[in-house]
């Protein structure tokens, strides 16, 4: 895990952006971290990944075009084809960034979710940065 992507991640939750993990793996690690980020939504041992994201967009009333996906693997194929902006870390395998909408400059776990979260923020003309009182 990353520093920066962390606090991607709450730059993303102080703008209003709500966060989620959806992973294949079901490890303690990734309940930690979740919970260390505030992120309150979590689908471990997801095999199905696009249908946990249809799920998760439906519990949240969020239509799929609104939702931006980030994956690196063929496991997240059908996800990120249904999600409105996909992106994928620039170590991602070949097959997956030639589907997403962007490819990061930096690998996953150094920064890549970070650079998505300052684009999101960006593109809806929210902070890049915290208050100055945090």
């Amino acid at each position: 895990f990353s520093a920066r992507d962390g606090m991607g991640i709450t730059l993303l939750q102080r703008a209003g952006i709500i966060t989620a993990i959806i992973t294949s793996e079901n490890t303690p690690i990734v309940t930690k971290r979740a919970a260390k980020l505030k992120i309150q939504h979590v689908i471990l041992g997801s095999h199905e990944k696009h249908t946990a994201l249809r799920g998760l967009a439906d519990t949240l009333g969020m239509e799929l075009e609104n939702v931006c996906f980030i994956g690196d693997d063929v496991n997240d194929a059908f996800a990120i084809q249904a999600a409105g902006f996909s992106a994928a870390p620039a170590d991602a395998t070949d097959y997956i960034k030639s589907r997403v909408s962007y490819v990061t400059h930096a690998n996953g776990g150094y920064g890549a979710v970070r650079e998505v979260a300052e684009m999101i923020l960006q593109a809806q003309s929210k902070p890049v940065s915290l208050p100055e009182q945090w």
